[in-house]
């Protein structure tokens, strides 16, 4: 935050005044968030956690971390949000809302319903950060921090795409930070138009990087460029380590809590 504006409201506050109780919402209940809770820490990360080898990396850059953010990370598998909710520390994730493709999640009862409730999802448009009924905005300015996924859809062949500007611009106008996070072998444990994951335990990763904050007067484009290329650099710099480990076909690891069946490092080289 820029030297002398006011703290980040917390959750249950708009523009930093307490929210009433019956003004709450699904996506600042704690109720809700208690039914999240088991739904993402004893359903949704077990799975993905015993079907796949998960590593988890740089979790020490996000020890200072508070209030509002806007988690920024590749997009090549429908285990990329699963992963980050489940590799965050539970105080990060449990208002955590994802950005989903209202074309896709949000089109189908069913659909729409497991999606919040596993998410705390927000409908995004595909042409940019444009959600229904709440937008994006409104939810960092009462505290709640979001994952967005600016290449707007999943990579077909696990390469990094372009970067649209809407993250970095929610952030900048919200003066809260970007937390870039690289995704790395999840396009290959479940690639685009695959069902489930493969089978082997596949090896996948999550790396956390350094929170980035807009400069003075940059531009979002600017800003979205940087995020983009420590993207990069994390999935260059651990790749090769994490893809290395290979499949596994043996007993599956128990998850347990925050650090559930993962082979975790807080070491976030920079």
């Amino acid at each position: 935050m820029t030297a002398g504006s006011a703290r980040p409201p917390r959750i249950g506050e708009e523009d930093g005044q307490p929210m009433a109780a019956a003004e709450r919402d699904r996506f600042t209940s704690p109720v809700i968030a208690a039914a999240r809770f088991v739904a993402q820490r004893m359903i949704l990360k077990p799975v993905v956690w015993t079907v796949t080898k998960v590593t988890v990396l740089g979790k020490t850059e996000l020890t200072d971390l508070k209030g509002a953010f806007v988690v920024v990370a590749n997009h090549t598998s429908h285990l990329d949000a699963p992963l980050i909710f489940g590799a965050l520390p539970r105080r990060l994730a449990r208002y955590l809302a994802a950005g989903a493709a209202a074309d896709y999640f949000f089109d189908v009862r069913w659909r729409r319903g497991l999606t919040a409730l596993f998410f705390n999802a927000f409908a995004v448009d595909r042409s940019g950060v444009g959600p229904r009924g709440v937008s994006a905005k409104s939810l960092l300015r009462r505290g709640i921090p979001l994952i967005v996924f600016p290449e707007g859809t999943r990579s077909r062949d696990g390469s990094l795409g372009t970067f649209k500007p809407g993250a970095a611009a929610l952030a900048a106008g919200a003066e809260v930070p970007c937390v870039p996070v690289a995704i790395i072998g999840a396009s290959i444990a479940h690639p685009r138009g695959s069902k489930w994951p493969g089978p082997g335990r596949l090896p996948v990763g999550v790396v956390f990087g350094e929170p980035m904050h807009a400069e003075p007067g940059e531009a979002p484009t600017a800003y979205i460029t940087r995020v983009r290329a420590e993207v990069a650099r994390l999935t260059d710099e651990h790749s090769a380590r994490i893809l290395a480990q290979g499949p596994t076909h043996g007993q599956a690891d128990r998850p347990s809590g925050d650090s559930a069946g993962s082979a975790e490092s807080g070491q976030g080289q920079r």
